[in-house]
């Protein structure tokens, strides 16, 4: 399963009550990190999750407030005693701009490895695939996709049946064959049909184009931008190249989504709340974020 905290659901500037955009994923005992705003370090400090065990930072573009946070958080990870490497993924030019933040931390106990603008699935994290979508922002900025893998469930009856020795069950789950005494034993000899995994979207900032709904469809959890909450500002929203809660709302119906999270909110938003029928109207399961909303994504039983 996988654990998610929305640690800054802000954008353009952080508020009092509202830090910039950032969101944390833990699974298996490491952390994801997607976007690093202002506030960032406090919010996680507030969550209690820590710092040293970061393997991934996912950057969606290199507006200040969705990366201006991440020297200092690369410090602090340092000084919390990591020595590993940290993977930092994101669009075309992240390189560049990780070579400019990095002036001001120059000295790190731990390498860092950078991905530039993938264009194809990341596989770094066990039993775990990234993805990513490039978006129509103001400059380049890609989308993610989490996708956490399911192992087919284990058959006793199939395992007597093909004759596969007790001592090998254990093995079949996790290894594709097995040779034992002069005989191959695969695992589908023991195990049934593939089941359905987990998968977490992630989109900020951008227009709604259509590439998006097939990007995330059958989305446990969409976590989309929802810079305006009303119709009214979507001259606002195509200029600045962002989106409504109604059109973010409109990409979870048609992308068939479980549930749909909406973060970014303008600085001239102070209680999103009050326009969530906007989207709600569109898509009912959709959940207004706020700094630390925590939620657990967890394999359905079938």
């Amino acid at each position: 399963m996988l654990d998610i905290a929305l640690l800054g659901s802000g954008g353009g500037m952080p508020m009092p009550n509202r830090y910039l955009s950032s969101l944390l994923i833990r699974y298996n005992g490491r952390k994801i990190l997607v976007d690093c705003g202002e506030g960032t370090q406090v919010s996680m400090r507030i969550l209690g999750w820590g710092f040293k065990s970061i393997d991934i930072i996912c950057i969606t573009h290199c507006h200040g407030d969705h990366i201006i946070g991440l020297p200092g958080l690369l410090s602090t990870i340092g000084n919390s005693g990591r020595t590993e490497p940290i993977t930092i993924i994101g669009p075309e030019g992240i390189t560049y701009v990780i070579d400019g933040l990095r002036r001001v931390v120059p000295y790190l106990p731990y390498d860092i490895n950078i991905i530039e603008n993938p264009k194809s699935r990341i596989n770094i994290m066990e039993n775990m695939d990234i993805k990513t979508l490039e978006l129509d922002h103001s400059l380049p900025c890609v989308g993610y996709s989490f996708g956490l893998k399911r192992n087919p469930k284990f058959e006793v009856e199939k395992a007597i049946k093909n004759r596969v020795p007790k001592n090998l069950w254990g093995r079949l789950q996790d290894e594709k064959t097995v040779d034992f005494n002069g005989i191959k034993y695969s695992s589908d000899m023991v195990l049934g049909q593939e089941r359905k995994g987990i998968k977490l979207s992630y989109i900020t900032d951008t227009r709604p184009i259509d590439t998006i709904p097939k990007f995330i469809y059958g989305s446990d959890l969409f976590i989309c931008e929802g810079t305006y909450g009303e119709e009214k500002d979507l001259d606002k929203a195509i200029k600045n190249k962002h989106m409504t809660f109604s059109e973010a709302a409109l990409l979870a119906k048609k992308g068939n989504v479980e549930e749909l999270l909406l973060t970014h909110f303008s600085p001239a938003i102070e209680e999103p709340k009050l326009y969530e029928e906007n989207a709600k109207n569109i898509f009912s399961n959709t959940i207004i974020g706020i700094d630390r909303f925590i939620k657990t994504l967890a394999f359905k039983d079938e």
